[in-house]
């Protein structure tokens, strides 16, 4: 019988703790273990996580070591290794719902139109955040809406899932993969090590598009998203800040969506101002995220 999902979950040096609710929370799910397999990618960790980890209460689980660092070297093994039709890649900080596996299968079938599919991400935060942290926990993969909504338009930002359980049919994963192998310079987005590079998960979910499909967002798919106090320190987001601008950038450049908008806000003039509305620290956040933008227009000026 052909397997109609495949959760890969890409770990790099996880928490121990954070993993093993991921694990438990999988291991509760509605959907028969029959109908999907468990494909734990270890990226390059320090401690070999085959040895660590435990998957024999899965029938159908694989442990696989990716020696190449980097979070988008280690999807493209997990989507090379997957045989179902379905992937769901699994963050090592995500908690599904006990439906989760259930609700993906069904949406497989009943939007056969769609080729990427998300849903709403809680966080679960291991201290309170600070209150000046309000207007950028954005940044941390918490995704809420209250209605599905789906579309085929690249533009259409609001339909594009995040990368925390991100659903792909296997043909649009594909297509992903033969697009890095194209251009080996996408894969720069992606995390790796301690760099907070990203939206190689959007690049992957607006494949979809490419490939004649649409991407959306369900309410009946819900995670919980556990966020360490680590990154609500203001020098991670700071590298955050950085790390976002500089990937959606270079995202817009992939896609053909990149703005010919002049850098004058990054001038000293404007820092300034901000710095008098709204305090040094708005302003810090902003001239990270110009550094990263800067930083990748220079790099397309030389692509």
């Amino acid at each position: 019988m052909e397997l109609p999902i495949s959760v890969i979950i890409c770990a790099h040096n996880p928490r121990s703790n954070y993993l093993e609710m991921v694990l438990a929370a999988l291991k509760s799910q509605t959907l028969s273990k029959d109908f999907w397999e468990l494909l734990l990618v270890d990226n390059a960790s320090d401690k070999i996580l085959a040895s660590e980890i435990d998957l024999s209460w899965h029938p159908q689980a694989r442990h696989i070591r990716e020696e190449k660092l980097g979070l988008t070297p280690a999807r493209l093994r997990g989507i090379k290794e997957a045989q179902a039709q379905v992937l769901v890649f699994v963050d090592d900080d995500n908690v599904l719902d006990s439906d989760y596996l259930e609700a993906t299968w069904r949406i497989s079938k009943d939007f056969s139109i769609i080729g990427a599919w998300g849903g709403l991400i809680k966080p679960e935060f291991e201290e309170t955040p600070p209150s000046w942290t309000k207007p950028y926990l954005g940044m941390l993969a918490i995704r809420e809406f209250e209605r599905d909504q789906w579309s085929n338009s690249i533009n259409q930002y609001e339909t594009v899932p995040c990368g925390a359980g991100l659903c792909v049919r296997k043909t649009v994963a594909q297509k992903y993969a033969d697009l890095v192998n194209m251009n080996p310079k996408r894969a720069s987005m992606g995390r790796k090590g301690k760099l907070l590079t990203s939206c190689e998960d959007s690049d992957l979910a607006l494949t979809a598009c490419d490939e004649g499909l649409g991407t959306g967002v369900f309410t009946s798919l819900k995670l919980t998203h556990l966020i360490p106090s680590n990154r609500l320190k203001e020098d991670y987001l700071l590298r955050l800040a950085e790390g976002l601008s500089y990937s959606q950038t270079m995202l817009a450049y992939f896609r053909g969506t990149v703005s010919s908008e002049s850098l004058w806000k990054s001038s000293k003039i404007y820092l300034l101002y901000l710095s008098l509305r709204y305090g040094f620290r708005v302003s810090r956040l902003y001239e990270a995220g110009q550094k990263g933008r800067k930083l990748a227009l220079k790099e397309i000026a030389n692509l």
